[in-house]
């Protein structure tokens, strides 16, 4: 995964009057941590992180500029804005453990898969502001897709806040809840079908005797400026589709291939698959 580059930045922090832990600085975590200090949304003394083991902590400590530990209790306590980036299965025994230094006046994002904002609730148990974010992998580069929902307690100004740093990565959309196991098996999920896609144009390329290297950028490039068009032009992609498909040309003759090889109905039933197992997963 590509690292962000981080300048020390002398400009004055856009919030800065927000302090933020980041809970389980791995890959998201770490992906939004450098977006926070690349787009000067929080100072580094306005930013902690914490991890596991102690030699990382220190070597991100350097690379980074901000404070990182393994300390997720001391965290929380000098923090208002608390992002939980560690894996579903233990934000049980963290909410344990960083339970005494919550307050109604903390914001909790949780980006862990298939963990429900009430269960998040329920262990800190108080009234607090929790929201969780289902982003993706392209976050990385600031072209991610990210869904938020609220929890019970969520203010129209936490919510704000919460927009706010993830489109320091992408673009941002609010759905309920009962949406964001669709949110995972789509956006989530959904570039690995894409880079699967890209992978099969590209060797389509290779097929019909393009260089290797040509083929993969052609295809990449394509599967790029097709989105680009999608969300700049706001036009339905089926009135794009039309577009570049000209009466008795070449396209419509690949178009019928793709059909016949059911592309259509394979990719709605990736995602269906996909969204029914982050279900099962929530549920379990």
């Amino acid at each position: 995964m590509a690292e962000i580059a981080v300048e020390a930045n002398e400009i004055p922090a856009q919030l800065p009057n927000v302090r933020v832990a980041v809970l389980g600085a791995g890959k998201m975590g770490g992906i939004l941590l450098q977006a926070f200090l690349k787009e000067n949304l929080f100072a580094p003394d306005q930013i902690c992180a914490t991890v596991s083991r102690q030699e990382r902590a220190i070597a991100l400590s350097t690379q980074w500029g901000v404070d990182v530990s393994t300390d997720n209790l001391e965290a929380v306590k000098q923090s208002d804005l608390i992002l939980l980036g560690v894996k579903p299965f233990q934000v049980p025994d963290l909410m344990e453990k960083i339970k005494p230094a919550l307050t109604k006046d903390k914001t909790i994002v949780s980006f862990a898969a298939s963990v429900k904002t009430r269960a998040i609730e329920e262990a800190a148990g108080i009234d607090l502001a929790v929201i969780r974010a289902m982003p993706n992998t392209p976050a990385a580069l600031g072209a991610g897709a990210t869904a938020l929902c609220r929890g019970r307690f969520v203010s129209a100004k936490q919510m704000e806040l919460a927009v706010r740093i993830f489109e320091t990565v992408g673009r941002t959309v609010l759905v309920d809840e009962k949406h964001m196991d669709a949110v995972t098996g789509l956006s989530g999920s959904g570039p690995a079908y894409v880079y699967i896609i890209i992978e099969a144009l590209a060797e389509a390329g290779v097929k019909v005797g393009l260089p290797r290297d040509v083929a993969t950028q052609l295809a990449a490039q394509t599967a790029f400026g097709a989105s680009k068009m999608v969300l700049e032009t706001g036009y339905h992609p089926a009135l794009l589709k039309d577009a570049v498909t000209t009466p008795a040309g070449c396209t419509i003759d690949g178009i019928l291939e793709l059909e016949e090889g059911g592309l259509r109905v394979t990719l709605i039933k990736a995602v269906m698959r996909a969204t029914e197992r982050a279900k099962q997963l929530a549920s379990s």
